[in-house]
């Protein structure tokens, strides 16, 4: 049962932009990606929004998000969050097989 979770992050300015280049150029990216369960952790620019940064965040299970959210990079992205001062919105999609 695959999960996938959509985040889009809005800041005032390029502050979204400069969360996800910070969550790449710190290696959290990287380490997400390398978690197990991960299937796909990717930043992308929305064309009606260029303020805006959608994350495109994908799992094999609830178990191995569940994993991630305990893990110290959350506090991490927290960290960050709160630095560029983001509100977020989430979508969660779930595939039935």
């Amino acid at each position: 049962m695959t999960i996938t979770v959509n985040i889009l992050y809005q800041g005032e300015g390029e502050k979204a932009h400069l969360f996800a280049d910070e969550m790449v150029s710190s290696g959290l990216v990287y380490k997400i990606r390398q978690q197990s369960g991960n299937l796909r952790y990717e930043y992308f620019v929305p064309l009606d929004n260029q303020q805006a940064i959608l994350l495109i965040d994908e799992w094999e299970n609830q178990e191995a998000i569940d994993i991630h959210h305990k893990s110290l990079m959350m506090t991490k992205i927290a960290e960050l969050r709160e630095k560029y001062q983001l509100r977020l919105k989430v979508t969660r999609y779930q595939q039935i097989d």
